[in-house]
């Protein structure tokens, strides 16, 4: 089966090595000069390592991310603890990974060099075409190619071939990088955050070393009206940073590295999936086929899942079954996160004053009761519903269950 693979990426470049284990024939094309990551610091979840496992990728994301064990927040006016989930004892087997994405992206595209995938870089597609039977794939610079037996759309959420309609968050949020500070008050095993109301969030993620880089990290997160955006890029940096501390004074060695607007990237959120994510001889994963706020930390996730299910099936069904069989497969489990991340975030991002009062005084003291505390961490880790659900897997793979 000859395949062509949009997009470069976490996704892209995880189903481009599956399926050229498989005995594929795989191109990816991507619109970059040359092989770089968009974005700051992300979470692997236990679901996704396991995908990076069967890749090759999982030893050299370990060396470079930094294992999270607890996921907490505070109220910044009383102290109340909001948010807490533990994925298990300190040096367990079950933690989040946090990693930058350059980081992670290196891993992959380190494991697909190895093996001689070809990528060709220079390529922003701009739409496919059905022809006799086949797909063929049209770039901005006038090439069209083809034919292939399937096109592979993991664009992402700036897709121009997928279809998928999908309604603008009103929060978005900043994220920038920084020096994980000397003699630090946090803790570096675990995420971190403070919430005035849900009109203010501000987290810090420890996210290990980039590549060439030895430095401790972390990615700092400010969340604000996607309306907002403009305004603070006018603002003071001062401005911000007063604000910052206010909120979490301890964050004061963070936000003190950040000097200039430019060091904070912006980032808009959308919702919504397609009903159908494939078509004759092409099909969608990612973002390109269902967005969520990352409010779980579950997008590269549901990529790397998406990429593993799909080419599982794949290998396992003719074509004409497989695209079907793998929307079956994925569909429980990215349905199930897209509603928990829509039902969570207006509690951490909005301007409601009635939800910030249900999270804290209602849902959080019932998050320590029994079970609750388990299946938050099922929630969290991926696991609350099997991703791969009603597909055989290679040896060796195996779901956690709750």
């Amino acid at each position: 089966m000859k395949i062509a693979i949009c997009g470069c990426g976490i996704g892209g470049l995880s189903a481009a090595i599956l399926a050229h284990r498989y005995g594929f024939d795989v191109t990816v094309f991507d619109q970059f000069d040359t092989p770089a990551p968009v974005g700051s610091g992300l979470v692997i979840q236990p679901v996704g390592l396991r995908v990076l496992e069967q890749l090759g990728a999982a030893d050299a994301a370990l060396a470079k991310g930094a294992k999270g064990y607890h996921m907490i927040g505070h109220e910044a006016k009383n102290g109340r603890t909001i948010l807490d989930v533990s994925y298990g004892p300190k040096g367990g087997p079950n933690f989040g990974l946090g990693i930058h994405r350059s980081s992670l992206f290196g891993a992959l595209l380190d494991v697909a060099i190895d093996e001689g995938i070809r990528i060709t870089t220079k390529h922003r597609v701009l739409s496919t075409q059905l022809k006799e039977d086949a797909r063929y794939v049209s770039f901005d610079n006038g090439k069209t190619v083809g034919p292939f037996d399937l096109v592979i759309d993991t664009t992402g959420a700036s897709s121009t071939i997928s279809q998928i309609k999908s309604t603008p968050l009103p929060y978005g949020a900043i994220w920038g990088t920084v020096d994980w500070p000397e003699n630090c008050t946090l803790q570096y095993d675990r995420l971190q955050q403070r919430y005035r109301r849900a009109s203010n969030m501000i987290g810090v993620l420890p996210i290990g070393t980039l590549p060439n880089d030895d430095t401790p990290k972390a990615a700092l997160f400010w969340s604000l009206p996607r309306t907002q955006i403009d305004a603070w890029h006018k603002a003071p940096i001062e401005q911000w940073r007063a604000q910052a501390t206010a909120l979490w004074p301890e964050l004061k060695p963070f936000t003190d590295q950040i000097t200039e607007h430019s060091q904070m990237t912006p980032a808009v959120y959308t919702h919504g999936s397609l009903r159908k994510p494939f078509g004759e001889r092409i099909v969608h994963i990612g973002d390109a086929a269902h967005r969520a706020s990352p409010q779980l930390g579950q997008g590269a996730n549901m990529a790397l899942l998406d990429a593993a299910a799909l080419i599982e099936c794949l290998r396992q069904f003719p074509l004409n079954q497989a695209l079907e069989k793998y929307v079956k497969t994925r569909k429980l489990h990215t349905n199930t996160y897209q509603m928990m991340s829509w039902a969570f975030t207006p509690m951490y991002q909005s301007n409601s004053r009635s939800l910030p009062i249900l999270r804290d005084y209602v849902l959080g003291p019932l998050s320590k009761i029994y079970p609750v505390p388990a299946i938050l961490s099922s929630l969290v880790k991926g696991t609350l519903i099997n991703p791969m659900r009603g597909l055989a897997q290679p040896t060796g793979q195996q779901s956690e269950t709750p």
